[in-house]
């Protein structure tokens, strides 16, 4: 009988089954993806042959928001990640709600660009005369449709199965960083493209690599995902910081090892044009390596970016059902699968919206924008929550770099950054719907008891 009774405190709590060497990889493989396979092109055509300078920036900028975080999840090993932060730091429901919110939208932003990538590269696996827009955006919309049908099914990801993933997305990149060496040091390739800028010498030059780092951000993406995972990692406090700056590293050279033999084998004006930047290095650099391999990989590489960012935001916005700070339809589940499927149906609206209005670069700098201004409150977060000491010992950054980290994020999603005006419209219709829905959960719940029940 005693057993049959289970308090609240007594509850199973998450199995820590992760090490240090599974925790890097899950932050490896959360930051490579869709960014580098489909955006380095864009970047270049921000900034011309000095591509890797952005995205060695956006590295620099990833990193300082990295010790900000790394003293939060050793201060509060929990998951929730940023949520759980802004509400401790300021105790604004409607704020908590709005970076909750946003997280989620740039998930549908960033599932969305891997749609357009893989379309992109479906075309190039399969041979397809498919130049006009109407039939790519055909390809993504199909595919972010199996992605919604993969997870209202209901996909268990095993610890094995993301170490494949990573694997692929990795072995892609190696590829054409071995591609570019082997062609360089055969005497092909031209270095000097790495020391020119699309603009005259100037002011524009520092607007170039500014417009080009707010897109290269995308790329970094992902490590703020790892502190999700706090509650089944051995040992957090001591093993997160040492992993979590490993793994930017590892990426952050990855990416600017990429952008050097990409611009070094392609032109910047031939890498910018379609979604496939990395095919044409492939194809310049070893003409008699089979591209269909490469697009495949490349096609894996995003789609398992899409299915993880599509899981992540229909769970996220069950999570918020649930807390009654959305309407609880959105939180019901499948009697039989057990997926949130109304949050699925909702969150895959959005996508097909996204898809069909927005361009590959502004889905990209779109999620580069929501997150830069969640990094810019969690930055400043860490500074308020200095007040609120806990009983164990936790990693703890220097005050100067969440104040840099502040200034540089908030610069970033700014318009003096040289952002384009679409990033911002996208972004702001995102929110608008999110203040609509929080509004209406407010006005039910307050005018309304009773109004909104669990699903």
């Amino acid at each position: 009988m005693a057993d049959a009774i289970r308090t609240e405190s007594e509850q199973p709590t998450l199995k820590r089954v992760i090490g240090p060497s599974l925790l890097l990889l899950f932050v490896v493989g959360d930051i490579l993806g869709t960014g580098v396979y489909a955006l380095t092109g864009k970047v270049a055509n921000e900034v011309g042959g000095a591509v890797w300078l952005p995205f060695l920036l956006a590295f620099v900028v990833a990193l300082l928001t990295a010790f900000s975080y790394l003293e939060l999840v050793t201060k509060y090993p929990r998951a929730a990640g940023a949520a759980l932060y802004t509400h401790k730091a300021f105790g604004i429901h409607f704020l908590t709600f709005m970076v909750t919110f946003a997280v989620m939208c740039s998930g549908l932003t960033s599932a969305s660009s891997a749609s357009k990538a893989f379309a992109g590269n479906f075309g190039e696996a399969f041979d397809l005369s498919i130049g006009d827009g109407f039939a790519l955006t055909a390809i993504a919309l199909g595919f972010i449709t199996l992605v919604a049908l993969i997870n209202f099914r209901g996909v268990g990801e095993s610890v094995k199965a993301n170490v494949v993933l990573t694997c692929v997305e990795l072995t892609g990149l190696l590829i054409v960083i071995c591609i570019g060496a082997w062609a360089l040091g055969g005497g092909n390739g031209d270095l000097s493209r790495l020391t020119e800028f699309n603009t005259p010498p100037g002011d524009a030059v520092a607007l170039s690599v500014t417009a080009g780092t707010a897109l290269a951000f995308f790329a970094m993406v992902g490590f703020e995902d790892s502190v999700n995972m706090a509650e089944e990692t051995r040992d957090p406090v001591r093993i997160f910081p040492k992993v979590m700056l490993t793994g930017l590293c590892i990426t952050g050279l990855i990416y600017v090892l990429v952008a050097i033999s990409a611009v070094a084998l392609v032109t910047p004006e031939d890498l910018g044009e379609g979604d496939t930047p990395l095919l044409k290095v492939v194809e310049a650099g070893a003409p008699a390596f089979p591209l269909t391999i490469f697009a495949f990989i490349t096609m894996f590489a995003v789609a398992n970016s899409a299915l993880i960012n599509m899981m992540m935001a229909s769970r996220l916005l069950y999570g918020m059902a649930n807390e009654r700070v959305l309407p609880t339809v959105l939180g019901r589940v499948h009697p039989t699968r057990r997926t949130p499927w109304v949050g699925i149906i909702f969150t895959t609206v959005i996508a097909f919206g996204l898809i069909w209005f927005a361009d590959l670069a502004a889905l990209g700098g779109t999620t580069a924008l929501l997150l830069l201004c969640v990094f810019t409150v969690v930055n400043v977060a860490v500074l308020v929550l200095r007040k609120d000491p806990v009983d164990h010992d936790h990693f703890k950054a220097p005050t100067v770099i969440p104040i840099i980290g502040a200034i540089a994020c908030a610069f970033l999603a700014s318009p003096f950054s040289g952002r384009a005006t679409a990033d911002y419209r996208i972004a702001g219709v995102l929110l608008v719907v999110g203040i609509v829905l929080w509004a209406i959960t407010y006005a039910a719940n307050k005018y309304v008891p009773g109004a909104i029940t669990r699903p």
